[in-house]
């Protein structure tokens, strides 16, 4: 018999909340959070109530501003900004880099935060507050180069983004902003990542830094965060729907943008035997429960190769390990070693759920069905936000899943007979971020690679974001804007010479790769 998990002692949301109150008292207050503007916390707001993806108990809400507050935020973020334009960046460079020193002293709490507010397991936590401090350290290094020739923009750089990665993508680039000479200004995502921002928040503001938090519904802010003449440039990453609606916004102002979307990124196979290889990426795949925005959920499989597919998969993804983030069976015992946790919230694991099953009722053939194992969850816990991996093989175009990104741990394989076949399937989304192509011949990779749209490409191995001085972007509507990484990101929030023509997917032009 298997023994009864517990939380491991300190861990719990409570634990965490006070640990954020004796930090950062001027951010948290009580039971709420506060939000930021006009360099100081401001107890504005109405606070909605919320609970943790983990288990389903109540977690801090954000609190909602309204437009008229989010308008008066801008109107502050401008007059800092118009001042820290001007700071020498040696002192910007010095105050980034202590920004940056608070955030490691406070790595464990910043990662628990994020255990309860958006379920990653601690490793992966762990990993985004690491990236997010690293990251900004290498451009420290390198940022005298980067902005040479160049001055901040005329206003404030405005960030809207997703709940999965607060630190290595929200974070990471508002100080990366800030590093080039830009007030900045950030919404907490609607669905997770609240508290941990804050606390973020909270320690770069203590270094003289101008940042600004705020937190309502788009369809409230985004008149102030993406309309307003104020703003210099808006960074969005999300789903094509507010994206394209941001999209037309920017492009009729003649606003600077970079604009990440959604896009389904497939990895195809054809002609290809190393099933090893194949069967080895198969778990890693499954971090964070495909929650990424380059996550692979689509697999376009040659006809005659199904059965070699299915021996090195199925194998492979019967190995994910799902359950609670935080439960040990001894306290002594360290955080469990998972792929994923829960989804965001259980709306999500609901709507996978249906779409599947529809998707079956018309046609698909499940192939892999997982199950909760219920030893790795405390005794009685709600599980709802919780979903195993699932793999269904030829949806109906019809299906959600077959031309949308799923965002949770389901599958599709697609199987096809030519070449032209493998082609449509890869790109049946109209662009992506990344895909990976499996073949045995180098000729046949270089030959396909650049008829998949997509913006990097792996050989028979996976491709991601990319840190530092690797480029990142996506084509058609998984991108719209300036392409980002290294010296590009420090060119997408900084004016250069007369003229200068950003590299990116812009309407009127794009630039491959």
């Amino acid at each position: 018999m298997a023994p009864t998990l517990a939380l491991k002692p300190g861990t719990a949301w409570t634990d965490a909340w006070q640990r954020a109150l004796t930090v950062a008292p001027e951010a948290f207050r009580d039971d709420r959070v506060l939000n930021l503007w006009a360099g100081s916390w401001q107890p504005d707001g109405h606070s909605l109530p919320a609970t943790s993806p983990v288990d389903g108990s109540s977690i801090a809400g954000p609190p909602r501003l309204d437009s008229a507050a989010a308008e008066q935020a801008v109107r502050a973020s401008l007059d800092q900004h118009r001042d820290w334009r001007h700071v020498p960046l040696p002192e910007r460079r010095a105050r980034v880099g202590a920004a940056l020193d608070a955030l490691a002293e406070h790595r464990e709490l910043l990662s628990l935060l994020l255990v309860w507010e958006i379920g990653k397991p601690w490793r992966l936590a762990q990993a985004d507050v690491d990236r997010a401090v690293d990251g900004v350290r290498w451009y420290l290094e390198h940022i005298d180069t980067m902005t040479e020739g160049r001055s901040p923009l005329a206003g404030p750089v405005s960030n809207i983004a997703s709940w999965n990665y607060p630190m290595s993508v929200l974070v990471h680039a508002m100080l990366v902003q800030a590093l080039a000479g830009n007030a900045v200004i950030a919404k907490t995502p609607t669905d997770g990542g609240l508290a941990c921002l804050t606390l973020a928040c909270a320690l770069i503001r203590r270094e003289g830094i101008p940042v600004t938090l705020v937190s309502g519904s788009g369809s409230e802010l985004s008149g102030a965060l993406v309309r307003s003449p104020e703003i210099g440039c808006v960074s969005f990453v999300g789903g094509r729907d507010t994206g394209a609606r941001i999209a037309t916004a920017v492009t009729d102002l003649g606003k600077r943008h970079i604009l990440e979307q959604e896009g389904l990124n497939t990895w195809g196979v054809w002609n290809h035997t190393d099933w090893s290889a194949l069967s080895a990426a198969i778990p890693k795949l499954f971090d964070y429960g495909k929650q990424r925005c380059t996550a692979y959920p689509r697999f376009v499989v040659q006809r005659s190769a199904f059965d070699a597919f299915l021996a090195a998969y199925l194998p492979a993804v019967g190995q994910i390990r799902t359950g609670h983030p935080l439960a040990v069976a001894d306290p002594a015992d360290p955080l469990p070693e998972l792929d994923f946790g829960p989804l965001i919230n259980a709306a999500k694991a609901k709507e996978l759920g249906e779409h599947a099953a529809e998707a079956v009722e018309r046609g698909a053939v499940p192939l892999f069905r997982g199950t909760l194992d219920p030893d790795r969850f405390l005794p009685g816990q709600d599980t709802s936000a919780y979903l195993a991996p699932l793999t269904l093989l030829n949806p109906p175009t019809s299906s959600p899943l077959y031309h949308a990104e799923p965002f949770g741990p389901v599958d599709t394989v697609v199987l096809v007979d030519t070449e032209a076949e493998l082609l449509a399937a890869m790109n049946a989304s109209g662009g992506a971020l990344v895909a990976t192509l499996s073949t045995d011949t180098p000729e046949t990779f270089t030959r396909l690679a650049p008829q998949i749209r997509a913006f990097k490409i792996g050989h028979g191995a996976p491709r991601s974001r990319g840190d530092r001085e690797e480029l990142f972007g996506g084509f058609g509507a998984s991108w719209r804007g300036a392409f980002v990484g290294g010296e590009l990101l420090v060119h997408a929030v900084t004016e250069g010479p007369a003229g200068e023509r950003l590299p990116g997917n812009f309407p009127e032009y794009q630039l491959m790769p």
